[in-house]
């Protein structure tokens, strides 16, 4: 583009406007009305008034841009055709996070093809009416809480009135980087001596019919239920859509024992309160999630994630999983595929629930004797007896002569304990010093998926919920803000970059 001729600016300096308001914010100040005004009074017209005053600061500038605005010899669009007709006067609306602006500029025009407007390009506008300011709170308030109360909290802060589809639109928007961000977004390394690990789960997300899987949306199209008001025992709603989380750390190794584990032993010198050793303490975690995705391609993403940050693997990488089996299988697979050897280990906590479930097959509610036979079997667990362990609870089962229904809670733990006994190896676990629960994936899931997208009422969209996810793990990582510059670049490029041929658009400015 060559540039051509350049418009005159017009008023005396273009921000007479801006001027003048501050002068009536001034008097206003000085005029005997406001002296019996107590602070509170004070400080809220302020809000209101240096809002306006703020918004009349934006159109001036905006004016005097489109005023000193040059005109181009022509411009050549992405086709390589030649917009060289010039037309003044074309505007647009913005609404702004001080108020709604108009953006006046020109146009490139050639007959069958959308018009080019360069200054567009510059202030990097959006194709809708809402700024990328006004984007960036909706994240922001979207992510906390339900879209009445972001409507609600944007009004407060902006005076500006925004609907719930178009909240949920912009939300969906502002994610969409999302991923390319984290593709792309480079790693530090950890010490060499730190283990990273990776861990995943899952969580039910409340659905609306159009966006559940196709064989949860089979089941409940043929569940017929008992009850009209209610769901008999057993019965299902199947309404949900499983949210995958996923979460990598690094964390330092602190060697441990069974019995620190159990808080069986005692630092003190009088041997009375147990003093637990130190755990080791994840550092550098990150999280992500997705309702879209299956497990397999969050798994994936996952050791994306951990080979950015251990990209010739010459740290160990082990996972934590809470026992289901696909989880397993996938982690097993992807890290087969990457040649990475992955130590699997399950939640000791879940182990804990399973011997629980097992000790009321033979004691009575309430029992300390229960809770002896609890820490007994958990230490020889933790000292690699797993199926040992199994083997016992059956056959003191049977040595009790229980019914099948007494004995349940027994050989469901006995069943469990020999089933995963390969994902048990909590003795070298505690001597390398790796973690063996999944605290850091469980509160994971509480708070990506369950404190926002588990609301009361809530029912989701495929987009809308895999959008709040995002954002949602944006701000537990702290990445909020590198994303928005790299969203900002993005949105450039597909907004603007991509209409123009070999075209400096710094030109128009």
């Amino acid at each position: 583009m060559n540039p051509g001729t350049e418009i005159a600016a017009g008023g005396a300096d273009g921000f007479e406007g801006s001027r003048s308001e501050f002068d009536s914010i001034v008097g206003w100040l000085d005029s005997p009305d406001t002296a019996g005004l107590d602070h509170g009074v004070l400080e809220e017209q302020l809000r209101t008034r240096s809002r306006e005053l703020l918004r009349r600061l934006f159109q001036d500038h905006l004016d005097l841009r489109a005023a000193r605005e040059v005109r181009l010899d022509g411009v050549t669009n992405a086709v390589e055709v030649v917009h060289s007709r010039v037309e003044t006067g074309h505007h647009r609306y913005l609404s702004t996070l001080v108020g709604k602006v108009t953006v006046t500029r020109l146009a490139y025009r050639h007959p069958r093809h959308r018009n080019l407007c360069p200054a567009d390009a510059v202030l990097n506008l959006p194709p809708g009416l809402h700024s990328h300011g006004l984007e960036r709170l909706t994240a922001i308030e979207a992510s906390r809480g339900s879209y009445d109360e972001t409507a609600a909290a944007i009004v407060r802060s902006t005076g500006v009135r925004i609907g719930k589809r178009q909240l949920e639109d912009l939300a969906v928007n502002a994610a969409v980087d999302f991923n390319s961000f984290y593709a792309t977004r480079p790693t530090p390394a950890g010490d060499p001596g730190d283990v990273i690990v990776i861990t995943a789960d899952g969580k039910g997300v409340v659905m609306r019919p159009d966006a559940l899987r196709p064989a949860t949306a089979t089941a409940a199209a043929n569940t017929g239920h008992k009850l009209g008001g209610r769901l008999s025992k057993g019965e299902k709603r199947n309404r949900k859509r499983m949210a995958e989380v996923g979460s990598v750390y690094d964390l330092t190794p602190v060697a441990r024992t069974p019995n620190d584990i159990m808080n069986t032993t005692s630092n003190d010198d009088n041997g009375d309160d147990p003093v637990p050793k130190q755990s080791p303490k994840a550092k550098g975690k990150w999280v992500t999630a997705s309702i879209t995705s299956d497990t397999a391609t969050l798994i994936a993403r996952i050791f994306d994630e951990a080979e950015r940050r251990d990209p010739n693997h010459t740290r160990r990488t082990i996972g934590l999983v809470d026992g289901n089996n696909h989880q397993i299988d996938r982690l097993t697979k992807e890290a087969t595929n990457r040649g990475i050897d992955l130590p699997i280990l399950i939640d000791f906590v879940h182990v804990l629930e399973y011997l629980w479930d097992a000790t009321w097959s033979f004691h009575n509610e309430g029992d300390p004797a229960a809770e002896t036979w609890v820490r007994t079997k958990a230490l020889d667990i933790l000292n690699g007896k797993a199926r040992i362990v199994a083997a016992a609870i059956r056959r003191k089962a049977t040595a009790n002569k229980l019914t099948a229904t007494q004995r349940k809670g027994a050989d469901k733990a006995a069943t469990y304990l020999t089933n995963k006994a390969p994902y048990l190896d909590y003795p070298t676990a505690l001597a390398n010093g790796w973690p063996i629960a999944t605290g850091i994936i469980e509160g994971a899931c509480r708070h990506l998926v369950a404190d926002r997208l588990d609301i009361t009422g809530a029912r989701w969209g495929l987009q809308g919920a895999e959008a709040i996810l995002q954002l949602r793990a944006l701000r537990t990582n702290g990445h909020l803000d590198e994303y928005w510059a790299h969203h900002t670049t993005q949105e450039h490029h597909r907004n603007h970059h991509t209409r123009y041929h070999n075209t400096d658009l710094t030109t128009a400015a």
